[in-house]
């Protein structure tokens, strides 16, 4: 266990620790906990709702991987079924500041990566800047989605966000996190990573450019990553497939140096492209990484 998370169960109160310890010092720990944990949760430490998330944020931000901010966030997503999904920010050292990943985006794309349809609401231990709060407006629920932080009344994310600009304002009746297939062929991919990638494009949400890209990582013990391109109706917003795979990556608990390899796959028809960037994020992690890229 990464001795960020070891040092941020001490700051749960007592009776949380008792009941997460075990579950955190599991190897199989995936930064979710399923509505039935929550329950034993709630029982145990008398924290309902809200004010269980509050407290698990310290879980949450110990996931952030931020060498040139040094400034962790922390962001637990639910979904309809009332798991919790943890996230937190992720930088690259090298890298320009555009690839950095926010904590709303990196629990929400977790939570997506695990099938996650509709999410009822996000806690987090800072207000959402507005980066965040136009990416949020993507999502399928954002006009109900409900915005938790410490010392402060549960708000919508459009009494944060009035006025929004959104997906309906373009004519996209499709929303981030709804079921979507692009109807591309993967059949004639012979290697693994590489169809694991042509496969998570299939499910990528992009229907401003339409470049259909998903990114798959393989860590040293031979595990894939996928990750699915999150476009977004304000453009700048929107998240690369590669970055959607290491928050996989790095919510599973994994470090950059156990990546193995990585691959990329994009539609050859579209306006946009990922490659430029995500050889540059790859040669700031590490140059050394096989990539393999493909268009469709």
């Amino acid at each position: 266990m990464r001795t960020a998370l070891t040092d941020a169960l001490t700051q749960l109160p007592d009776a949380l620790q008792s009941v997460v310890s075990d579950w955190i010092n599991d190897a199989s720990f995936g930064a979710t906990f399923t509505p039935e944990q929550v329950a034993q949760m709630e029982s145990a430490s008398g924290l309902n709702g809200a004010a269980l998330r509050l407290a698990l944020l310290p879980l949450a931000a110990a996931y952030a991987v931020t060498p040139i901010s040094q400034f962790n966030v922390g962001a637990i997503v639910r979904d309809e079924s009332g798991t919790l999904y943890l996230g937190a920010n992720i930088e690259f050292t090298g890298a320009q500041l555009g690839q950095t990943v926010h904590a709303e985006q990196c629990a929400i794309s977790h939570a997506w990566t695990k099938g996650a349809k509709r999410l009822t609401d996000i806690t987090i231990n800072y207000s959402p800047c507005g980066h965040c709060r136009q990416f949020m407006n993507e999502l399928n629920g954002a006009e109900s989605l409900i915005i938790q932080l410490p010392q402060s009344d549960p708000k919508s994310l459009h009494t944060y966000l009035p006025e929004p600009f959104g997906p309906a304002d373009l004519g996209i009746e499709s929303r981030l996190l709804t079921d979507e297939s692009n109807q591309l062929s993967t059949d004639d991919i012979d290697i693994p990573l590489l169809k694991a990638a042509a496969d998570a494009a299939n499910r990528s949400h992009a229907p401003y450019s339409g470049n259909y890209s998903g990114a798959a990582v393989e860590t040293n013990d031979g595990k894939f990553f996928s990750g699915m391109y999150a476009e977004n109706a304000a453009f700048n917003p929107s998240l690369p497939p590669l970055q959607v795979a290491l928050i996989a990556v790095n919510m599973a608990g994994y470090h950059w140096t156990d990546i193995r390899s990585v691959a990329l796959a994009e539609m050859a028809s579209s306006t946009v492209s990922h490659l430029a960037d995500t050889q540059a994020t790859l040669d700031a992690i590490d140059p050394d990484i096989p990539f393999v890229y493909s268009t469709r």
